[in-house]
Parts: C-alpha cells; sequence; structure tokens
C-alpha cells in the first residue's frame, strides 16, 4: 500500500487519501468538521499521521502544507457582496425547482412545461432541454460530485435518468402510482431513490434501470427523502407527521419518529449522518439521535408553518424558515436555544441554506427578495432584489462564490 498524493475537501473540510493498494487506486477520506482558525496544524497533521500508517515522515511537511491550504480557506470569513451576474430566462410555465452541479458550473430547472433545462451559469445560455417526462418536472439533481448524470422526477408517477453531456435519457424508472416529487442518487451512485405522493418510496438499480425494493410504512404522502452516507440508510418525510428510517439493504422500516403534530415539510441528516432535523407545518423543528431514535429537543417559536430548514456542516447551528415571515438561527449543541430571529422579509420564507462556510445563511421569499444574514449575529448583509414575482428557492454553489435564486416570474437570476 503507497500513498500517492493528498486531495482537498474545502466544505465542509477534509481531506482524502489516495493510495494504490494491489494496483487498484482507492481513497480514504478524513473528515475535519472542526477545523478552525485556532487549530494547531503541526499536532493535527501528527495526529492524523499516527491513525493512518500510510503516512510517513516523508510526506509530513506536505501534509501541514496541505491542511494549512484548507484552513486558510475555510477560515476566511471576509464578507462577500453578490452582484446580479445574469439573468435566465428558463420557462414558457412557472418553475419547480433548482439545482447546482458540483463545480457550480452549470444548473438545473424544472418546469410545469415537463421539461428539465441544463444551464452554462458562465455564459447564461442554455445547455440542454430534457424532453420525455408528460407532466410537471418537480424533482431534479446532479448526481454530484461527477455530475456527468442528471435524476428528474415527474408528476407524470415517473423518474428519468439522462446524460448531462449529451441529453440522452439512459432509463425511465416506473412503478409509482401518483405524483413523484424528490429524488436521490445513492452515496455510491449505483442506486437512485424516488419518494412519491402514492406514499412509498423505490430503489432502482441504475445501470440496468431495474426496481429492486419498495419501501412501504407511511400513510401520507412523501415529500423528502435522503441517504445517509454510506448508503445503508434511508429517511423520509411525510405528510403523516412522521419521519421514517430505512434499511436499504433489506427495504425494510427501522423505525418512525413519532413527535410532529403536522405534516413534514422536510427532513435531513446532518454531515455525519448522527443527527436527523426535521420542521413541520406545526410550527416546530426538532433534532433527532439517529443512534437511539429519540428526539433531543424541539424547536418552538414561530407563529406559523415552518416550510425549511438547514443543518451547518458541525450540526451546531440549525436555520428554520417559516410563514411568519421570519427565519431563525438556533444552538443545538447543548439546550437547543433560539440563537437570534432573522427579520427582515414582509411575507412568507420559503427557503433557508447555510453558505458552504457555515459563515452566512441564504433565505428567500414571497416578498419577491433573497437575504443574506450573518450566521453569527443574525444581521442582514444583503437584500438580493430584483425578481418581479415570488422567489421561492436559493442556492450556493459547492464554493459559495454564486447563487441562484428562482422565482416564479419564470427567472432564475445568478449572483456573483
Amino acid at each position: 500500500m503507497r500513498l500517492l498524493k493528498f486531495l482537498l475537501r474545502y466544505f465542509p473540510p477534509g481531506i482524502a487519501l489516495e493510495y494504490i493498494q494491489s494496483g487498484e487506486v482507492k481513497t480514504k477520506m478524513i473528515d475535519l468538521l472542526d477545523l478552525d482558525a485556532k487549530t494547531d496544524i503541526k499536532a493535527l497533521a501528527l495526529r492524523i499521521k499516527n491513525n493512518e500508517p500510510i503516512i510517513t515522515d516523508s510526506v509530513m511537511e506536505q501534509l501541514e502544507e496541505t491542511l494549512l491550504k484548507l484552513q486558510s480557506k475555510v477560515c476566511d470569513d471576509s464578507v462577500k457582496h453578490y452582484y446580479k451576474y445574469k439573468t435566465l430566462k428558463t420557462h414558457l410555465l412557472p418553475l419547480t425547482n433548482i439545482a447546482f452541479d458540483k463545480l457550480g458550473k452549470r444548473c438545473l430547472t424544472g418546469s410545469y412545461d415537463r421539461t428539465c433545462k441544463v444551464w452554462d451559469i458562465d455564459s447564461g445560455k442554455e445547455l440542454l432541454t430534457l424532453e420525455g417526462h408528460k407532466n410537471v418536472v418537480y424533482a431534479m439533481s446532479f448526481n454530484n460530485p461527477t455530475s456527468d448524470k442528471i435524476l428528474t422526477g415527474s408528476f407524470d408517477k415517473t423518474a428519468n435518468l439522462w446524460c448531462s453531456k449529451t441529453g440522452h435519457c439512459f432509463h425511465k424508472f416506473w412503478g409509482h402510482d401518483a405524483e413523484v416529487v424528490a429524488v436521490k442518487f445513492s452515496p455510491s451512485q449505483l442506486r437512485i431513490a424516488t419518494g412519491s405522493m402514492d406514499t412509498t418510496s423505490k430503489i432502482f438499480q441504475i445501470d440496468t434501470g431495474q426496481q429492486v425494493g419498495t419501501l412501504k410504512g407511511h400513510f401520507g404522502e412523501i415529500i423528502s427523502l435522503h441517504y445517509n452516507n454510506d448508503g445503508n440508510q434511508i429517511i423520509t418525510g411525510s405528510f403523516d407527521n412522521t419521519i421514517n428510517i430505512w434499511d436499504t439493504r433489506i427495504f425494510k422500516k427501522i423505525t418512525t419518529l413519532v413527535g410532529h403534530n403536522g405534516k413534514i415539510s422536510n427532513c435531513l441528516y446532518s454531515f455525519d449522518c448522527r443527527l436527523i432535523a426535521s420542521s413541520s407545518l406545526d410550527n416546530t423543528a426538532k433534532v433527532w439521535d439517529v443512534r437511539m431514535c429519540s428526539c433531543l429537543g424541539t424547536l418552538t417559536g414561530h407563529e406559523d408553518e415552518v416550510l425549511d430548514l438547514a443543518l451547518n456542516n458541525q450540526a451546531s447551528k440549525l436555520a428554520t424558515a417559516s410563514c411568519d415571515a421570519t427565519a431563525r438561527l438556533w444552538d443545538i449543541t447543548g439546550d437547543f436555544r433560539k440563537v437570534v430571529v432573522l427579520e427582515g422579509h414582509r411575507e412568507e420564507v420559503s427557503k433557508v441554506c447555510f453558505s458552504p462556510n457555515g459563515g452566512s445563511i441564504l433565505t428567500c421569499s414571497l416578498d419577491k427578495t433573497a437575504r443574506l444574514w450573518s450566521a453569527e449575529t443574525g444581521r442582514c448583509m444583503q437584500s438580493l432584489a430584483g425578481h418581479t414575482d415570488e422567489v421561492f428557492s436559493c442556492a450556493f454553489s459547492y464554493n459559495g462564490d454564486t447563487i441562484v435564486t428562482a422565482s416564479k416570474d419564470n427567472t432564475c437570476t445568478i449572483w456573483r
């Protein structure tokens, strides 16, 4: 076994060891979620060396240089001001969702016009129109980090797998009895999962297009699903007020997380998959312990339905977006107390996300704007105005240098 090189992952922070074993090139990822400006790089490098026999004294200087580069990028707390870069006049009928590829060079838009379009971020030009669905294209995703495939889910009860370079449709995945509203690639990129309004989730093999399992157990529509890091589990959030955890190897339910008194609006894993966070139309969010399958805390304070939530990479902070025209920032490391209320939007806040380095929070609203907030103080740093109708979705690129906002005015705006 021989080390070939170190690879950097900036967000969330980590390094990969690329090595050769028995003639095969392999990679091992080391998460460094606690890396900050105060981290002693020499001590961290020594700790990594002690845990990884493949790292020898001869590469210690290179390891320290790699860690310093990572620290410099991750701990850059300079405030970026975003300017309107391009406006993408996307579809004739309303937009549904947006998604970035890993490098932030392309984005996807779905629409009621039954298509998904692929856009070049730098030029603002349309690269591809993916045609083949017979109803609204609602959910879409690149298979990041390779980003060579696209997955779409439609109200026509199917999902499609496409080549992101040519637009060729590899497979159409059949089997649902109602709209497909959530789609995800497995971490191995060998399978895909779909969530449907028919109360089930299905898993398909990518190479053959064949269905390999159905996850049955909800009594209401599924609106959110996520894989854990090794792909052995999926969580699904449902209008039956619950979150289910599933074993994807045997297609059986592990447990049901019960506690919300309203429909689930979103659910997701923390980056390390130790926690699950859920938001609900009961005006609350909850944090759950995955191993114990128990609720660690309930976040109360919103005066209306909670529509979305996001976790930072360290799972120390959680942000929520609500119909009460506010977003809220919570400390979930101890007593689950509210840190600050993000006030400034005039209408419902529909989406919230953290910047890749966790320093900023992005929200969008029915008031036709998106806003950037400090994740430390809650201060509004910038209002992104220009849309002429409700802004219903927003996202950061992988490195945080680009933002895309999607509006009911049928445009996407690129901010840089």
